[in-house]
């Protein structure tokens, strides 16, 4: 199990605590995440101390937050924590509860153009040992599949 440096043990146990307890929007969009965007490795209620993002892409350097009622975005609370979030670099979208459950397609179109395109364009494109550009590092090649 992954180790957190001292003074953060609070947050790991309340993000354990909210993806226990999660809300219909998030399991529902956290089911569609998955599917939509397979290769953004998006994490749920994951600690960015000293706040839990409640989605969390890191390859994208991307927070998305489901909103409920006790949300208020204009909130000085609110102001500040995505103003710290995204000085640690990340964009950070924020989505009501009733706009994920109401229009799940036009969330994830939001959420594909932040990315930058679909995932499935890039599973579908060449693989990198084929495609023109820089040579694999060297931990990419000791990772590639093996072609025979």
């Amino acid at each position: 199990m992954r180790q957190y440096s001292r003074g953060h043990s609070g947050i790991v146990d309340r993000a354990r605590k909210l993806r226990r307890d999660m809300t219909d929007a998030e399991k529902l969009l956290w089911l569609k995440l998955r599917k939509a965007f397979p290769n953004a490795k998006f994490r749920r209620q994951s600690p960015v101390p000293p706040y839990c993002a409640d989605f969390l892409s890191y390859r994208h350097r991307l927070i998305i937050e489901a909103d409920g009622g006790q949300h208020d975005p204009g909130s000085p609370v609110e102001i500040a924590r995505t103003r710290f979030l995204e000085e640690q670099g990340f964009t950070v979208l924020r989505f009501w509860n009733n706009d994920i459950l109401a229009n799940i397609d036009g969330v994830l179109e939001t959420i594909r153009q932040a990315i930058g395109g679909s995932d499935h364009a890039k599973r579908s494109s060449p693989s990198p040992r084929f495609a023109p550009g820089p040579s694999l590092s060297r931990w990419e090649r000791e990772r590639a599949p093996k072609v025979r």
